[in-house]
């Protein structure tokens, strides 16, 4: 669990919440530093959202884990339809701000103690590019296999990424050469999330291609049915159970 000093990213949404501005910035391990897109796109209302954003929401069915649900817009959205939705995140504070904005069902957790022990979902949602919580290649395979031990047969996964590879800037390009390299995938980032004097520990998060997805998910159980929204390499991907 992050300590209040650690927890950066969850005191940005608290202040957000009571009226309070404030700028939340990213971090690399190389050095490059970029502001974050603003609280205020973790609030927004469903009539809000990116149209891509709205359509994945009609591949939601059953049970719910919206796994880094960060202040709950998707979890309350979809609470809202009548669905049974879990939110877990890793910020207490975050936590927090969900409940307090109605998310009824809650937990502080990292994505590496989802398992069994927790029930069965019909459905995983991993927005917000959060398939990057899986961390690394070998870390999304092991999940992936967990996620298929507690799902029923027609359960989806839901998941939004970034394809690290459209982009022109050589600060980015650099970096991805030198993750192959050192025998890293190109868009395994490390960063830490800074805002005002809270720093969040060194954390890596996963950008991969739709390409590089599937390859991910191969001979995990998981294969990629659709593709929403990949203009501009931002794309949310409706993953199914392999039929056997």
């Amino acid at each position: 669990m992050l300590q209040s000093h650690q927890d950066a990213y969850g005191h940005a949404m608290l202040d957000y919440l009571n009226g309070v501005g404030g700028l939340e910035i990213v971090e690399r391990d190389d050095g490059y530093i970029s502001g974050s897109g603003g609280p205020e796109l973790y609030f927004l209302e469903y009539k809000d959202w990116q149209l891509f954003e709205q359509r994945a929401m009609e591949y939601v069915c059953g049970r719910v884990l919206d796994i880094g649900c960060g202040p709950g817009r998707h979890s309350l959205y979809l609470q809202g339809l009548g669905l049974d939705v879990t939110g877990i995140d890793i910020s207490p504070l975050a936590i927090e701000v969900s409940i307090a904005r109605g998310v009824k069902d809650t937990r502080v957790m990292s994505i590496t103690k989802v398992s069994r022990k927790m029930g069965t979902y019909d459905t995983i949602l991993m927005m917000g590019n959060n398939f990057g919580l899986f961390s690394n290649k070998k870390r999304a395979g092991w999940m992936l296999r967990r996620f298929y031990a507690m799902t029923p047969a027609e359960s989806r996964i839901i998941a939004q990424s970034l394809d690290p590879h459209q982009t022109n800037d050589q600060d980015h390009i650099a970096y991805h050469a030198i993750n192959i390299s050192n025998g890293r995938m190109a868009g395994q980032v490390r960063i830490r999330v800074r805002y005002k004097t809270y720093i969040t520990p060194w954390f890596d998060y996963l950008l991969v291609s739709t390409e590089e997805m599937a390859e991910i998910l191969h001979g995990t159980g998981w294969q990629m049915q659709e593709i929403l929204g990949i203009g501009g390499g931002n794309y949310i991907a409706v993953i199914g159970k392999v039929k056997v």
